[in-house]
């Protein structure tokens, strides 16, 4: 079975194919064009938006090509749905629609956020973890019970992709900023106290990144060697304590920060102290991507027929512990 997964949540305008046979999967192609904002400036929905008009046809074009098939082709057409930028949802979900009702492929909305779990089992062989989604638009930590993801912690405010993408720009970096911040902090070693917030199995970060601002105007290295150091430490105390109440032998992170190696570091000595297996999606497949709806839409299919074209929809804030998942 061949799919196509859209993705065009919020920077990121990507096309995958995915070939699934059984319970395997072979990502054939996936193509990618970012939105870059300029230095210090976040994405602006807007322009985001264009940026993906302007090149959904050059990305869906080599995505095919890279596949080596045609349109015609596909078993069936997915698009993410939500959670994300309304004006970038739409560009994808329009995308979406036209080739499935001109083709007549069956057509399956996708939840962006599923798709990072789906896509990271798929390519780490997790089959049962406790999840950590960690990215621009989600700090969760997750674990599935009678068809849907429970939440046991999350963010109170901001995420920690959000933290770390606005402490960049005020330093001069552009979004996304986890990638610049990370290596300003190997420079460094004189870790600053700044402020710890953890309450119950929930983290925030919004006192933590004032503080973190005040700090690198005396030293930017060293701002960013303790903002890794004591957000990642929340983050490891929620998951430690997580692990402790579900008993899961699993750990799996997912997400655009699960790109961060002294994330990954920490993680893994709680993983040592629990004996835990400890799973990271490869760095190509951390951050937004058509195969995450591809893989996503192709599970679903086994228990579903699609939907309709009238029935298709965009959900900015649809989050994942109201899904249920039934394959």
């Amino acid at each position: 079975m061949l799919g196509l997964g859209i993705e065009s949540t919020a920077h990121t305008f990507s096309c995958a194919v995915i070939e699934k046979k059984g319970k395997k999967g072979k990502i054939l192609s996936d193509v990618r064009k970012i939105y870059h904002p300029e230095d210090g400036e976040g994405i602006h929905p807007r322009e985001a938006s264009r940026h993906h008009i302007d090149n959904s046809s050059i990305v869906l074009s080599q995505c095919l090509e890279e596949a080596k098939i045609s349109v015609k082709d596909l078993d069936l057409v997915t698009y993410a749905a939500g959670p994300g930028l309304g004006p970038c949802l739409r560009v994808g979900a329009v995308v979406a629609r036209s080739l499935a009702s001109f083709y007549k492929i069956p057509i399956y909305p996708v939840n962006h956020a599923i798709g990072h779990i789906e896509l990271g089992k798929l390519l780490t062989g997790a089959t049962n973890p406790l999840v950590l989604l960690v990215s621009g638009g989600h700090t969760m930590l997750l674990a599935f019970l009678n068809k849907q993801w429970r939440v046991f912690g999350e963010t109170l405010d901001i995420t920690l992709g959000q933290l770390l993408d606005q402490f960049g720009r005020s330093i001069g970096f552009a979004s996304p900023c986890g990638r610049n911040i990370e290596e300003l902090a190997s420079s460094s070693s004189n870790y600053v106290t700044l402020p710890y917030s953890v309450k119950g199995n929930d983290v925030s970060f919004s006192g933590l990144l004032s503080a973190t601002k005040s700090v690198a105007k005396e030293n930017k290295s060293d701002a960013c060697y303790s903002l890794q150091e004591t957000a990642f430490a929340m983050i490891s105390e929620a998951v430690e304590r997580a692990l402790s109440f579900t008993r899961k032998k699993e750990l799996m992170i997912v997400g655009g920060v699960a790109a961060n190696k002294r994330l990954s570091e920490m993680l893994k000595d709680v993983c040592k102290r629990h004996g835990c297996k400890f799973f990271v999606v490869p760095i190509k497949y951390a951050g937004d991507c058509g195969s995450q709806i591809c893989w996503t839409g192709l599970l679903e299919s086994q228990v579903k027929s699609g939907v309709s074209i009238k029935d298709t929809f965009v959900t900015q804030s649809w989050r994942l512990d109201s899904v249920k998942v039934d394959y």
